[in-house]
């Protein structure tokens, strides 16, 4: 019987972030994200999410905020094992200044627009050097829809969880700008890997995602 995964895309971002990963032999769904209302906490948006899995026991995969969401989850269900990558497993690994401006609400200023915008600043900041990279971020900005965006963005910056679950196993990358190694305890770091090391460094992330899911 084929193992149940469950795969909780980025902030901002969607399934074609993971096309080059190899899930061979796996059972993936990847949940969608939806429209929440204005005032959803970020468990109520979980408790929301869990139609979508429905099968017991799952291992959960996150990337980014899908890492932060697949947490949530896995506080309300029993998982087999929750891999994050480029994300945070509690608020502190959240950086100081994101949470500075959660508390002040600077990051509610951020348009929709300004936020679903793709240059040569948010190619730096999400680790893209190649053109097919940057082109599929900028589609990918372009679908995503800015309620969620803006609803996602102040969850991130007011995110309050201090529970670290036992099956936890975090894949960070050396050279991530969103969540800076600095500020995370992760088991495996990737060398020069970005926040979207989906993309790049798939031979390495392949490699240490099997070895904890197969």
């Amino acid at each position: 019987m084929k193992k149940q995964v469950y795969i909780f895309s980025g902030l901002g971002a969607d399934e074609r972030v993971f096309d080059k990963l190899d899930f061979a032999g796996l059972s993936v769904t990847f949940v969608k994200w939806i429209t929440p209302l204005k005032n959803d906490t970020i468990e109520q948006y979980a408790t929301k999410l869990l139609s979508q899995i429905t099968k017991p026991n799952p291992t959960l995969i996150g990337l980014s905020f899908g890492g932060m969401m697949a947490v949530e989850v896995a506080k309300q269900i029993e998982t087999e094992k929750v891999v994050l990558i480029a994300s945070a497993k509690t608020k502190h690994e959240v950086p100081f200044y994101y949470r500075f401006a959660g508390y002040i609400g600077l990051h509610k200023l951020l348009s929709a627009g300004l936020l679903k915008s793709s240059n040569v600043f948010t190619n730096w900041f999400f680790g893209l050097t190649e053109s097919w990279e940057k082109q599929l971020l900028k589609q990918i900005l372009k679908d995503t829809n800015p309620v969620f965006l803006k609803w996602a963005v102040d969850k991130v910056a007011c995110w309050s969880n201090k529970t670290v679950l036992d099956n936890i196993f975090h894949i960070h990358g050396s050279s991530d700008k969103v969540l800076p190694l600095a500020f995370v305890k992760c088991n495996a770091v990737i060398d020069k890997g970005g926040h979207l090391m989906t993309l790049n460094k798939v031979e390495q992330l392949n490699k240490i995602i099997r070895q904890q899911i197969l």
